[in-house]
């Protein structure tokens, strides 16, 4: 007896933090998706799955609050009202400040708390069906539309698969798309801190040889996430310091503006690298997230470049379900390559240049670092640009970071 064919107009494989803000935001365009996941999303909410914080862009922010998260991440936010970058402890910096945007330059949160809200929102949609844990035995992308098989038997037609399944994208490889991919022999060491002196909401980033050390602020205001990149051959020996020697080395590279700390948290760890997808889009497939692309932690874009992803990706759909056009036709598909391609390779290419300029260690590199940065503090038009990048409000902006619905 054949299984009942069960149709959405989008399966996601892929129920993490872009792919269930992908479904939300296909749902609230009056699209229905169905997102698998291997995992057990309840399983992924505990406080002890993982140590990690993400800066949410305000642009970002905007998509966050026009899918209806705003009264459910909202307690759980800090704002980030300045940034502060450094070349070490100079006093030679480059600042942004809030006011000159008229808003919040981001707002910090726990990945869990993110999670959770997307989750829930999730579930409570009516054109989102998750399966969870749930394993693809098998995918067929034809010419006129997409056949997923679960384990559990059950079969699902829709015109458009989505990967959204990480960096290690079974999906992408299964299509044969090729990626460019390098490791910076660096790790990223996560976790939260305590501190006597409130952090007053400033979002500090100080550049090393051994890689930037990013004190990033969240609630409540003695409590920041830390975000430290050490060589990739330090870091089981750091990582195995006493909780005093590892609160010494942190207080040493911040120069103890915070006064005296403490660990809030466990620490974690996670190897950094680079990996960029040749292309997003294939017979009846979009990537998003990290499926497509992978930059260094250095400037908090990786989430952001996602998210961004999801607001395009939204707005393609959109737009050619008004049309009348297949959602997985070359035509749609190709849109969505033109706006996200470009922008992705231009932001994961000025991530990999930054981490390696500031790890050049030389007296007189350090000093012609430190000199831009005070330039650009000092010229507007500059600086604008720059903050512009920050928040994600530059380019071509989907309705969604623009804080509307596509």
């Amino acid at each position: 007896m054949l299984a009942t064919m069960m149709r959405n107009d989008v399966i996601i494989v892929g129920g993490g933090l872009v792919g269930m803000a992908l479904a939300l935001a296909l749902e609230r365009s009056g699209l229905s998706a169905l997102v698998v996941d291997s995992a057990d999303l309840d399983a992924t909410l505990g406080s002890g799955f993982d140590g990690r914080a993400s800066a949410i862009a305000s642009a970002s922010w905007h998509m966050l609050e026009a899918l209806g998260l705003g009264p459910r991440l909202a307690p759980f936010g800090c704002p980030i009202n300045e940034i502060r970058v450094t070349d070490g402890l100079s006093p030679l910096h480059l600042h942004f400040d809030a006011a000159a945007a008229g808003e919040p330059l981001g707002h910090m949160f726990e990945n869990r708390k993110l999670r959770a809200a997307l989750i829930e929102a999730g579930r409570d949609a009516a054109g989102i069906s998750i399966r969870a844990p749930a394993r693809i035995t098998r995918i067929e992308r034809g010419a006129a539309a997409v056949d997923v098989q679960l384990d559990d038997g059950s079969c699902h037609r829709s015109t458009l698969l989505v990967a959204a399944d990480g960096r290690r994208s079974s999906i992408r490889e299964a299509a044969g798309i090729r990626v460019a991919r390098w490791q910076y022999r660096q790790t990223a060491i996560v976790g939260m801190i305590e501190h006597d002196v409130p952090h007053g909401e400033v979002a500090f980033e100080l550049f090393y040889p051994s890689g930037p050390f990013a004190i990033l602020p969240m609630l409540p205001g003695t409590r920041s996430a830390v975000v430290w990149t050490v060589a990739a051959a330090d870091a089981a020996a750091t990582l195995g310091l006493p909780a005093r020697a590892i609160v010494a080395e942190i207080d040493k590279r911040i120069g103890g503006f915070l006064g005296q700390i403490r660990l809030a948290a466990p620490l974690s760890s996670y190897p950094l690298g680079f990996h960029h997808a040749e292309r997003y889009t294939a017979t009846r497939l979009a990537l998003v997230g990290d499926s497509a692309h992978g930059v260094h932690p250095i400037a908090g874009q990786g989430l952001n470049m996602g998210l961004r992803d999801v607001a395009a990706l939204a707005e393609v759909l959109a737009d050619a379900t008004r049309l009348g056009l297949d959602l997985g036709g070359d035509e749609v598909l190709g849109r969505y390559q033109a706006w996200r391609g470009l922008d992705n390779m231009a932001v994961a290419a000025a991530t990999d240049v930054l981490n390696r300029l500031f790890a050049m260690p030389a007296r007189p590199v350090a000093s012609v670092r430190r000199a831009g940065l005070a330039m650009v503090n000092r010229l507007p038009p500059l600086k604008r640009f720059f903050m512009a990048e920050a928040r994600g409000a530059a380019g071509d902006l989907p309705a969604l970071l623009r804080g509307s619905l596509p």
